[in-house]
C-alpha cells in the first residue's frame, strides 16, 4: 500500500510540474491568464513557470503574417466601377488587446481588420480618377492611408507594416469595360487616321519630287538628243557635200536610188509622170 501511495504521489507531482511549465519559442510572445483574467503579458522566449490548474499560458506568433482578403469593388471619382485585390502584412503588437478583441483566434482578427483596410482604401479610391488608379503610383494610395489603417488596427492589437495592391481589374459585368474599349478604339482610329494623313502627305511630296525629277531628266535628255541629232545631221550633210564634190554623177545616182526605194518600199506605190521626167532617168532601158 505504501508503495502504491508513493507512486500516486510521484505521478501527481510529475503532472503538476508538467502543468506548471511552458515554452515560448523564438518569434513568439506569451501571456498568462489567471482564472481567465490577464495576469502577465510580454513574456519573452524561453522556459517559464505558471501555477497549475489556476493559470493558463497563451502563446502568440509575433512574426510578420500575410493577411489576405477577397477582391473588393470600389467607385472612382468618376463613378467608375473597379475591383481591387490587395493583401496586408501585419504582426501582433499588443497581445493583451489581441486576446481581448479576438480571444486569440487569428481568423477573427482577419475578419476585424478587413473592413478597416477596405474602408481606408475606399476613401482613397473614391477621390481618384480611373486613370490615376490604374496608371498612377499605387504606393501613393497606400502611404496616405497606412496611418489611418494602423489607428483602427490598434483596437485588435495588430500593427500593419505594409499594404500592397496586387491587381486592379475592371469588373466583367460593368459598363466600364465597354466604355474603356470604346475609348481605346476611338483613340486607335484617331492615331490611324493621323498616320494615314501623314503618309498620304509624304507620298504626295515624294510623287511631286519624283515627277519634278522625271521632267528635269526628260528635258535634259531631249536637249542632249536634239543636240546630238543636230550634230549628226550636220556631219551627214558635210559627208554628203563632200561626196557630191568628189563624184557628182555617182551622188546623183545614189540619191535617185534612195528616192526610188522610199517611193516603192510598201509595194503598192503608184507614180504618174511623163516619160521624159528627170526622176525616171535611171529607170529607162540601158540599151
Amino acid at each position: 500500500m505504501k508503495y502504491s501511495a508513493w507512486v500516486a504521489v510521484a505521478v501527481a507531482v510529475l503532472l503538476a510540474l508538467m502543468g506548471s511549465t511552458y515554452v515560448v519559442r523564438e518569434g513568439q510572445v506569451a501571456m498568462v491568464l489567471n482564472l481567465g483574467r490577464v495576469a502577465r503579458t510580454g513574456i519573452d522566449p524561453g522556459l517559464h513557470f505558471k501555477w497549475p490548474l489556476v493559470e493558463t499560458a497563451m502563446v502568440f506568433d509575433q512574426r510578420l503574417q500575410v493577411l489576405d482578403a477577397e477582391p473588393e469593388r470600389y467607385l472612382t471619382s468618376e463613378r467608375k466601377d473597379v475591383s481591387v485585390d490587395f493583401f496586408a502584412v501585419g504582426m501582433i503588437e499588443d497581445e493583451r488587446a489581441f486576446y481581448r478583441a479576438t480571444g486569440g483566434d487569428e481568423s477573427i482578427a482577419i475578419a476585424r481588420l478587413a473592413p478597416i483596410i477596405k474602408d481606408s482604401l475606399r476613401n482613397e479610391i473614391n477621390a481618384r480618377t480611373l486613370k490615376e488608379i490604374v496608371s498612377g503610383n499605387r504606393s501613393d494610395i497606400i502611404d496616405s492611408q497606412l496611418a489611418a489603417i494602423n489607428k483602427g488596427a490598434e483596437t485588435v492589437g495588430v500593427a500593419i507594416v505594409d499594404l500592397r495592391i496586387k491587381q486592379i481589374d475592371l469588373p466583367t459585368d460593368s459598363q466600364v469595360i465597354t466604355d474603356v474599349y470604346r475609348r481605346m478604339r476611338a483613340q486607335r482610329h484617331e492615331v490611324a487616321s493621323r498616320l494615314r494623313a501623314e503618309g498620304a502627305e509624304q507620298a504626295q511630296t515624294v510623287r511631286a519630287q519624283a515627277d519634278k525629277q522625271r521632267a528635269v531628266i526628260l528635258a535634259e535628255a531631249e536637249r542632249d538628243a536634239q543636240r546630238l541629232r543636230g550634230e549628226g545631221d550636220a556631219e551627214a550633210t558635210a559627208i554628203y557635200a563632200e561626196a557630191a564634190q568628189k563624184d557628182p554623177g555617182f551622188y546623183t545616182f545614189q540619191r535617185s536610188l534612195e528616192a526610188y526605194r522610199k517611193s516603192f518600199e510598201d509595194g503598192n506605190g503608184v507614180i504618174v509622170l511623163d516619160r521624159d521626167d528627170a526622176f525616171l532617168q535611171y529607170l529607162g532601158s540601158d540599151r
